[in-house]
């Protein structure tokens, strides 16, 4: 029994050794660890997820608080909230604004998420006075933006500031509190007020992990909704996000839609013309990487008419070489039948033809979306198909606003993946034999 409790003592002696070791000793018995390289955190940036172009003024709300309704394309961990006096002529006083989600399911209710409310600051004040001509973005907001949803901007007005900007033709249930702060009111019930427009907020920012940044769709009524179903999200640039949401998430857009009803490439009118607006709609926002031009049919049809293709050939170029001078891909989309409609005539159809064969040519823009060549009726060329008109001749129903979406090259919007160096594999081992 001796030699079996001595190896036993002898053993036991050794691993208290170890374990009582200094640990540079022990540092040099172990294998040397092998060094795995873990990939570097995304950088989160802001990103715009939702505009509205300020379109005109209405007038003032004074003691009331307005609650905007407004559908995410991406998401975010923070957002930032984009306020506009840039159509007043005073100075506007702002009370108070929060930022919430609106309860999921219902996009025709005031109604908040319980415990989403959150107070917009600015320079960390609560109430703020933005001059007349000028625009606003907020402090972050610490809130969970999901993608594909619809928050809630809520705005009080404590005073009288003068022609309120606003966007006019929302095609979204918005309300109104007729009196009093209620901005931070969750449960909706003193919004009685139903309203079809936006007022003063013009867009929402996302911070997030991705750089494939925004898209911008710059246009008039087609691409404001004209047609679409009302607070149903159903215009194109709604269908381009849903579509960019089903690509990996580094490629992801946010898309912004700056779509103006009623507005012109070349004069003002129903707002700021393309021209005078890009910088303000388009240039200024966050993380914008590509804009989708769609003007022109006002110009054309409207009073006066533009009966030159040159002049908005040449506009154009103009929205290109901007927008280029800030590294952003421009495409162009053909110019939609309108035949049947009021003001249709030959003579305009030739113009609106010239314009897009302009367009087809590949000379003005990045990349070409032929919307006319998606939506026109191969009976009669210069009408909407059956099918895509609501009834007018001008503008598209929901399936319409679909098949303008499905058009577009999403690969003509988005930038180049970085090209993946292939992976080292280790060297072979050879057995000697």
């Amino acid at each position: 029994m001796t030699r079996p409790v001595t190896f036993r003592r002898r053993l036991v002696t050794l691993v208290t050794t170890l374990l009582l070791a200094s640990p540079s000793v022990i540092a040099q018995a172990r294998p040397v660890p092998v060094q795995v390289r873990t990939a570097p955190k995304p950088v989160r940036t802001w990103t715009g997820t939702w505009e509205a172009a300020a379109s005109g003024t209405a007038p003032a709300l004074p003691g009331a608080s307005i609650r905007n309704v407004v559908h995410t394309s991406v998401g975010g961990r923070a957002a930032r909230v984009r306020l506009s006096n840039r159509l007043g002529t005073r100075a506007l006083q702002l009370g108070s604004v929060t930022l919430a989600l609106q309860r999921p399911g219902e996009p025709a209710s005031p109604r908040a998420v319980a415990g989403s409310a959150r107070a917009v600051t600015f320079a960390g004040a609560r109430s703020v006075s933005v001059p007349a001509g000028r625009d606003l973005v907020s402090d972050p907001v610490v809130l969970s933006v999901p993608a594909d949803a619809n928050l809630l901007v809520s705005v009080h007005t404590p005073a009288d500031s003068g022609p309120a900007t606003y966007h006019r033709s929302a095609l979204q249930a918005n309300f109104i509190a007729p009196q009093g702060d209620r901005t931070a009111e969750e449960s909706g019930a003193a919004y009685t007020t139903t309203i079809g427009n936006w007022y003063y907020v013009t867009g929402v920012d996302v911070l997030r992990p991705s750089a494939a940044g925004s898209v911008v769709t710059l246009g008039d009524s087609i691409t404001d909704g004209t047609g679409s179903s009302f607070s149903a999200d159903r215009r194109w640039p709604d269908r381009l996000a849903a579509r960019l949401r089903g690509l990996p998430a580094d490629r992801r857009a946010g898309v912004l839609n700056a779509g103006v009803a009623g507005n012109r490439l070349l004069l003002d009118g129903r707002g700021p013309s393309a021209l005078t607006r890009l910088d303000a709609d388009v240039l200024s926002r966050a993380g914008v990487r590509a804009l989708i031009v769609l003007e022109g049919i006002n110009d054309i049809k409207g009073t006066p008419a533009q009966t030159d293709p040159r002049a908005l050939e040449n506009a154009y170029r103009q929205l290109v070489r901007r927008a280029h001078s800030r590294g952003i891909r421009v495409v162009g989309a053909t110019i939609t039948p309108y035949g049947g409609h009021g003001a249709y005539t030959p003579a305009r159809e030739a113009v609106r033809q010239a314009v897009n064969a302009a367009i087809r040519a590949h000379r003005i823009f990045d990349g070409v979306a032929d919307f006319d060549a998606t939506v026109r009726d191969p009976a009669r060329p210069s009408r909407i198909l059956p099918a895509y008109d609501p009834g007018d001749h001008l503008h598209f129903n929901d399936s319409g606003m679909r098949a303008l979406a499905d058009t577009i090259d999403l690969n003509a919007l988005l930038p180049p993946r970085a090209a993946r160096r292939p992976t080292p594999r280790p060297p072979r081992r050879i057995s000697p034999r």
